[in-house]
């Protein structure tokens, strides 16, 4: 009996946090990257599209992914290219969640790596990385 009481009080004190969490419902600020090594001169075009426009020899173009929504919240990425290559990942939208802030560095940077949107899924935030891939690959796809 004795015994009773300062479980029942634990018990209680335990559950608190659990009744007080309160899921994330909005999305957060964008997040970016750029490859390492010197800065391009020019970080971004002033304008984007959803469609690929002319393609010159080493001119930006700035292509938006679709938004993908998953079960945390919808993602949504933007991609500059210079020539062929992805030179900046940006997520225009994203889960308002700790994993998912932790996980985008990590999709960004291994998107520059491997120059395509076969990426690893980040442990912890499987769905936002199924969302980033999709709407990465979106993006690809429409630049052509």
């Amino acid at each position: 009996m004795k015994r009773a009481l300062p479980v029942l009080v634990l018990s209680v004190a335990g559950l608190i946090p659990v009744w007080r969490y309160a899921p994330s419902d909005g999305t957060t600020a964008t997040a970016e990257a750029a490859p390492p090594g010197p800065a391009p001169a020019a970080s971004a075009p002033s304008s984007s599209s959803s469609s690929p426009s002319s393609s010159g020899g080493g001119a930006s173009q700035v292509v938006r992914g679709t938004t993908v929504n998953t079960e945390k919240g919808p993602v949504q990425v933007e991609v500059v290219f210079e020539g062929d290559e992805i030179t900046a990942v940006k997520l225009l939208q994203q889960p308002n969640h700790p994993q998912t802030e932790a996980a985008v560095p990590k999709l960004v940077a291994q998107t520059l790596q491997v120059q395509s949107a076969d990426v690893d899924t980040v442990s912890g935030a499987t769905l936002t990385s199924d969302g980033y891939r999709e709407s990465l690959q979106a993006a690809i796809d429409a630049r052509g």
